[in-house]
């Protein structure tokens, strides 16, 4: 599908919420990895350089940036400041070729709590705050369309638009024209035990794929001992195609059927440590191209 782009997410060389883990692996590392495995590109990490370092190496290797990571914080600091923020990262984006802001509103999030349970513990708005929130959104998509980049809203875990409930609340209360759709496969089953419902109820709107696999049985061990979002992604309960539980068949099939054009980016947070990141590219690689594409897996395969 030439309208579709592979991509690869840097959080399984070097993980945004705990620093430490990865610290050693470097941006060369990760972008050789990601095109030797035979992905389009990736997003940007928090690791990543300045621009002009960023495009060099993407040029070198002949892989694109998909888009962003943007911490929104329209209801602690007010739309017009938020809005303030959101302006430099569509310069910074529009400087690497982005086409995607990756938004999560991250008042009250609890990803990144080292006590509180991500299965039972998560914030809910009042109709002022989903008001706010909506507003704000809408006015990110204005200055977005600035730059010729979409707003990609991303459902998370732990945050105050987690479930399918809240985010057609969303989808509801903001522009189409403005405010598009990231859709993430792990995040919504981890948290309603459906993933398909959401994709149905909101083709016309998704603009970034996620596509993160869930190990099912560590799923239920996290729950089962409350654990934290960062002890959960620690303890195993997410992975790349191919090497978890869900069935990413059906997903493609909806988004090729309904004439997606975009990124679909794999993404998990793992340990490197204990789950070899360029192993891991090589295993979702393999399993996009046999299962979903139906062609041969590439030269490379993952260790037996």
């Amino acid at each position: 599908m030439a309208d579709i782009k592979w991509g690869i997410a840097p959080i399984g060389w070097r993980n945004d919420d705990i620093p430490s883990i990865g610290a050693d692996n470097n941006l060369e590392q990760l972008f050789s990895d990601l095109a030797l495995a035979g992905f389009d590109g990736t997003e940007i990490g928090g690791f990543f350089p300045g621009p002009d370092e960023i495009n060099k190496q993407t040029q070198m290797r002949q892989i694109s940036i998909a888009g962003q990571w943007f911490s929104s914080y329209i209801l602690r600091d007010g739309i017009e400041k938020a809005s303030e923020a959101f302006e430099k990262h569509c310069q910074f984006l529009k400087a690497v070729g982005a086409p995607v802001a990756v938004v999560s509103e991250q008042t009250h999030t609890i990803q990144r709590s080292d006590s509180a349970n991500i299965f039972t513990d998560k914030y809910h708005m009042n109709d002022q705050e989903w008001d706010q929130v909506c507003a704000g959104l809408n006015e990110y998509g204005r200055i977005a369309a600035k730059y010729g980049i979409k707003v990609a809203y991303h459902h998370h875990m732990g945050t105050v638009v987690q479930t399918k409930e809240e985010t057609d609340r969303l989808m509801a209360n903001t522009d189409p024209q403005l405010v598009g759709l990231l859709y993430d496969t792990g995040h919504i089953y981890v948290s309603d035990g459906d993933y398909l419902s959401l994709l149905k109820d909101h083709l016309d709107r998704v603009v970034h794929v996620h596509f993160k696999d869930v190990r099912k049985a560590q799923e239920a061990d996290s729950k089962e001992k409350g654990l934290t979002f960062q002890g959960s992604f620690m303890n195993g309960m997410f992975t790349v195609p191919g090497d978890g539980d869900l069935d990413f068949k059906p997903v493609y099939q909806l988004l090729k059927d309904n004439g997606y054009k975009g990124w679909i980016v794999v993404e998990a947070e793992q340990d490197p440590k204990k789950h070899d990141p360029f192993e891991m590219a090589l295993t979702a690689k393999n399993y996009i191209d046999t299962e979903l594409l139906g062609q041969p897996a590439g030269k490379l395969t993952h260790l037996a």
